[in-house]
């Protein structure tokens, strides 16, 4: 009998986790502010896919300047501040705009807009085909998750 209980005890330690589950702790989205700061381009920014459910896609994204305004038309995303601080145009008008793939349109700048601050742990929605712009002040950075989720 204490066989038994022992065994049943050790289970939740052996069991599988179930399909598609998967955890990112703290500590592991912290450490890709310095895995993707060497891996930065021209626009001084990096991204690492790390994982993909379906349609759905998860990225962890490292700046330390401004991004492009983009606009993506099949997808809305959302985003979770890591570390740093950056400050979001949501809106506005698009400046110079290129459709770099299909759905995906970038510019140079927005118009007007309205201003967010952002900081760890902070959590933003962004829906799809709504022109926005990430800025990093000098000397700042920000990492942050994405998760691109379809809408079509």
């Amino acid at each position: 009998m204490k066989k038994l209980v022992f065994l049943l005890l050790l289970t939740p330690i052996f069991a599988a986790s179930p399909t598609g589950f998967a955890i990112w702790k703290s500590e592991e989205l912290k450490s890709f502010e310095r895995k993707l700061a060497p891996k930065m381009n021209a626009i001084k920014s990096a991204n690492e896919n790390i994982a993909t459910y379906g349609s759905y896609r998860i990225e962890m994204v490292h700046r330390e300047g401004d991004a492009e305004a983009e606009t993506h038309v099949n997808n809305s995303e959302v985003f979770f501040i890591v570390s740093g601080e950056a400050t979001e145009i949501v809106g506005g008008t698009p400046v110079d705009n290129k459709t770099v793939s299909p759905g995906e349109i970038h510019g140079s700048a927005l118009n007007g807009g309205m201003r967010v601050e952002l900081r760890p742990g902070d959590v933003m929605r962004m829906p799809a085909n709504t022109p926005h712009r990430m800025l990093v002040a000098p000397g700042k950075q920000v990492t942050f998750m994405v998760v691109k989720e379809p809408v079509n």
